[in-house]
């Protein structure tokens, strides 16, 4: 794989070298060009600040993201034959998601190997939920280029099918409004009902009280920075008691 396709990584030091071997060893596949996985850590932050032309990870992550897909897709549709298309698509936006990576990288230390500019990391960079579900895609686009797919959907197998059984089991949710709506349509033919109890501070820095029915039982009030966000967290407080009673 030469540069020209991949992009220009940062210059690799000998400690680099070992937290790369280390971060290897968690991931349990052996890449063999450095660069091309150093490059998988590289956020733009970093490019920016580096005083020879560096890439970053983004390119990586485009195409990471799509193997990401295909092979979560290929294994809900080997694995689980009697959901149809409408539930695959739910699972996978749920395993796939940002949350969901960044619990993935949460695990194997992404974090801690990430390499950010000197702001970025002042300012929680190496813990962002954003930056790190970024280069888990990077990551696979990196193990697609240099192991070839079958070793890349080996591993996202690996890491994501965890991920997979823990949305079946209601532990992953991307969208708890969507979740208890058609819990209440299958169970009540009802649609859950929000309202706007209060909102506090001022116009900048506003709170959203918001509280949501549930066949006549509420839940909330939750709080949130508008009334979307205070409204996905009164349904997260609804779908995590409904899901205590039916388990």
């Amino acid at each position: 794989m030469t540069e020209a396709k991949v992009g220009v990584a940062p210059s690799i030091s000998s400690k680099r070298r070992r937290e790369l071997f280390n971060f290897m060893e968690k991931l349990g596949v052996e890449i063999k060009d450095l660069n091309l996985l150093n490059l998988a850590f590289t956020h733009r932050s970093y490019a920016h600040e580096c005083p020879i032309v560096t890439d970053n990870n983004e390119r990586l992550e485009f195409l990471g993201d799509s193997i990401l897909g295909l092979a979560v897709s290929n294994w809900l549709f080997v694995n689980l034959p009697a959901k149809h298309e409408g539930d695959f698509s739910r699972i996978k936006s749920a395993v796939v998601s940002e949350d969901s990576l960044f619990q993935v990288a949460q695990k194997l230390g992404v974090g801690e190997v990430v390499l950010v500019g000197k702001g970025e990391g002042h300012s929680g960079g190496r813990k962002k939920k954003a930056i790190l579900s970024d280069c888990m895609e990077a990551i696979f686009g990196c193990v697609y280029l240099d192991c070839g797919f079958d070793v890349a959907q080996s591993l996202i197998e690996k890491i994501m099918v965890p991920q997979i059984h823990a949305f079946l089991e209601h532990k992953i949710v991307r969208d708890y409004k969507t979740a208890i709506q058609e819990y209440c349509q299958k169970s009540w033919k009802k649609v859950p009902i929000y309202t706007l109890e209060k909102t506090e501070g001022p116009d900048h820095c506003r709170v959203f009280y918001v509280s949501v029915n549930l066949n006549g039982k509420i839940y909330g009030p939750a709080t949130g920075k508008n009334k979307k966000t205070a409204q996905q967290a009164a349904a997260k407080l609804a779908f995590n008691s409904l899901i205590e009673k039916t388990s």
